[in-house]
């Protein structure tokens, strides 16, 4: 059994009001005691699952004691490792990192030489089996957070659903579309909530992590998916600015790209979650 916290989106919105945002990291911070458990936040699938794999494979025999806990939400993570109450976690790419640190004045970096995998956004759909059978006016779901909706938004490009504006980069919105052939409509949701929303739309662009939580596979589902090919969004392990050289983090940093944990990832996920190492 998996010793985790999982811990709902609803309870964890009050915590991210309440955060005081100080970015008060300094590159004395890292942990004073080498042995204590390395205490880990992560989203459930694949991150937790991985970590899960780490704590019960690997992590005893690396001299690590894992503690791992699941959050259900892409803010909680960062702001527990902001306020010291995790160690690191394990659920986001460089362009979220970037503007989460920018838009709430937070000092987390990632650990060098610790990305992990790819999970590739898909585009579903309960109603159509190609991109290209769209109707007029159909409604499609986006993630609504910055990187992730501008993702999405690149992903349609790339499947001549739209055209973005020229030099849009990652905070693109719906306002950044030059071109909407379909005169599509864009329903924005948290990330969380777009696999229920398939019911409600016509195609609905959903993150690996969470596509997997509700069965469906980028792979064998997806009507569109991301290219892993020179791929900006791959995961990796993240911490406080200052603990980057915490040995409790270079041990699972070391784990988190070993060959057992390639393997791992290839065989559970069957092309669902990329290994980026």
């Amino acid at each position: 059994m998996r010793n985790t916290a999982k811990i709902t989106t609803a309870a964890l919105a009050v915590g991210a009001l309440t955060l005081g945002l100080t970015a008060c990291g300094s590159d004395n911070d890292s942990a004073s005691d080498a042995n204590a458990p390395l205490k880990v936040a992560a989203t459930p699938t694949p991150q937790g699952e991985i970590l899960t794999y780490i704590k019960d494979n690997l992590a005893k025999k690396a001299g690590l004691d894992l503690e791992v806990k699941e959050f259900t939400d892409y803010v909680t993570p960062n702001t527990a490792v902001q306020q010291g109450e995790v160690d690191a976690n394990y659920f986001q790419h460089q362009p979220y990192l970037d503007d989460f640190n920018k838009k709430n004045g937070t000092d987390i970096v990632a650990v060098p030489n610790a990305t992990v995998h790819l999970e590739p956004l898909g585009v579903y759909s309960k109603g159509v089996k190609k991109l290209a059978d769209l109707e007029k006016g159909a409604t499609v779901a986006l993630p609504n957070d910055t990187t992730n909706e501008a993702r999405a938004l690149k992903l349609l490009e790339a499947n001549g659903v739209i055209e973005l504006k020229a030099g849009v980069g990652y905070e693109a919105t719906p306002k950044d579309i030059a071109s909407n052939p379909k005169n599509l409509s864009f329903k924005e949701l948290e990330a969380a909530q777009l696999p229920r929303s398939l019911a409600d739309v016509d195609a609905a662009v959903i993150n690996g992590n969470y596509a997997l939580e509700a069965d469906l596979s980028p792979a064998k589902d997806a009507i569109a998916a991301e290219s892993p090919k020179d791929n900006p969004y791959g995961n990796f392990l993240a911490v406080k600015k200052g603990n980057k050289d915490d040995p409790r983090v270079q041990k699972l940093a070391k784990l988190l790209t070993s060959p057992e944990v390639k393997k791992f990832i290839e065989d559970k996920y069957n092309g669902a979650v990329v290994a980026s190492f």
